[in-house]
């Protein structure tokens, strides 16, 4: 997962300042080359890691820093701000024309998932903004890159505009017009790559953008190609003057430098991430709340937004109130569960939850949800909804049923319990409108 290499260093860092009761300025100095080299090592820009030290370093060797009674926690307030600061403060958003549609130009290197990214980015504008997107297909050259395009856009739910081997400047400027025909209030024109950046290249881009004029032009970057993903921003961004950038493939760059330094390197903004290879796997960049899951403080708007998305409000409310009538049962454990999946999976949640532990996604996939499920399946109607009734004798046979071990059974009901209890803490607190969430995950 991207940033964890970083994660772990700042956090052995800022392990060692808590220790101590009062900072001295050499301290600070020690520490900061610490996070120097952690920076580099994730394979930060070297002049971003250097003018983010050094504005870390000034803040922290301030008075109030040095006299405060929790010196550390100060200087890891000063860290998640500076790295807000370097990734942009702020989301910022596509800004729609107020003549639609608004024209919206991906461009990057061939690799960079520039075609799979359109399909992600019209299916996200369709169901979270209520915009009637079209696709177009201007990537010419590379072998079966339309067929691409129109199999994502198919199952984006989105109209892909094609004209074979034309001209890409002709075909960019004939979906401009099917898209105004048709009452679309979005064109997302897909472009070539290169493996590098070449003349040819950008002289295309170039005329799209002539014949176009687009809103907004947004390089799509390989996350995991570090340092290479900062050099072609800066190159195109010479090229084309673009609006923002777009990092795919977060979810496989474990060092995140891309995402460090492409703001400071060209002054414009990560508007998108990639974070999967699904199409639902893209979010809007939030420069705070990525701060935080850097230094391991999670990420918990984003893990409300998540599930405000995919709770089914009815379920949910029905829930709530069985958790106060201490009516819980593994009927409704279940229940949870699978709705926490549609939510990501619960490895992608543990990252956002402050204080989670360092777990490995792949140990608590898709798969220990099946085996749950399978368990409580194996159960009669009556055992699910009183586990009490569950002796030696009903959990052998339970377990003969499912395939699995009784430890696991019993396993499964010490989470139910757990889950049930603290369930019951949040409802009672006023916490539970949305029907919680079961923090007690099967692993």
């Amino acid at each position: 997962m991207a940033f964890e290499g970083l994660t772990d260093k700042l956090n052995a860092v800022f392990s060692k300042i808590r220790q101590r009761g009062k900072l001295s300025e050499g301290d600070v100095k020690e520490a900061m080359r610490e996070v120097r080299r952690a920076l580099l090592e994730a394979d930060v820009n070297f002049m971003v890691a250097k003018k983010f030290v050094k504005a870390v370093s000034e803040r922290a060797i301030g008075e109030e820093v040095m006299q405060s009674l929790t010196p550390g926690q100060q200087v890891i307030k000063i860290v998640n701000e500076e790295l807000t600061n370097i990734m942009g403060k702020k989301r910022e958003k596509i800004v729609y024309s107020s003549n639609p549609p608004t024209i919206i130009m991906l461009c990057g290197l061939q690799g960079a998932g520039k075609t799979t990214m359109c399909a992600k980015l019209a299916k996200h504008m369709k169901e979270k903004d209520n915009k009637r997107p079209m696709i177009a297909a201007c990537d010419i050259y590379r072998p079966a890159a339309i067929d691409q395009l129109k199999v994502v856009g198919e199952q984006a739910g989105v109209p892909v505009f094609e004209m074979g081997q034309e001209n890409p400047i002709k075909i960019a400027k004939e979906a401009l017009r099917a898209a105004k025909k048709g009452g679309r209030d979005v064109l997302i024109i897909d472009t070539a790559g290169r493996l590098h950046i070449d003349d040819e290249l950008m002289d295309e881009l170039k005329d799209i953008k002539k014949s176009t004029k687009p809103d907004e032009i947004l390089l799509v970057i390989d996350a995991m190609t570090g340092q290479d993903a900062v050099n072609a921003a800066k190159a195109f961004d010479e090229a084309m003057d673009i609006d923002g950038a777009i990092l795919t493939k977060l979810d496989g760059d474990a060092r995140g430098g891309a995402a460090l330094s492409v703001r400071e390197v060209t002054g414009k903004s990560i508007k998108y991430v990639g974070i999967g290879e699904k199409l639902e796997d893209i979010e809007p960049f939030h420069p705070d709340r990525m701060a935080s899951r850097i230094l391991g403080m999670g990420d918990v708007l984003s893990l409300i937004e998540k599930a405000q998305e995919s709770f089914d409000e009815e379920n949910a409310k029905k829930l709530t109130e069985k958790m106060k009538k201490a009516s819980f049962t593994l009927e409704d454990f279940l229940l949870q569960f699978e709705q926490m999946n549609k939510m990501g999976g619960i490895g992608a949640l543990m990252k956002m939850m402050p204080g989670a532990p360092n777990i490995d996604e792949d140990s608590i996939d898709g798969k220990q949800i099946d085996r749950t499920k399978a368990i409580i399946l194996s159960m009669t109607p009556k055992e699910r909804r009183n586990p009490k009734l569950l002796n030696a004798s009903r959990k052998r046979r339970i377990a003969k049923g499912c395939g699995m071990q009784v430890q696991d059974i019993n396993r499964l009901l010490k989470q139910f319990e757990a889950s049930k209890k603290m369930m019951k803490q949040f409802s009672g607190k006023g916490r539970g409108r949305r029907g919680g969430m079961p923090f007690n995950m099967p692993f």
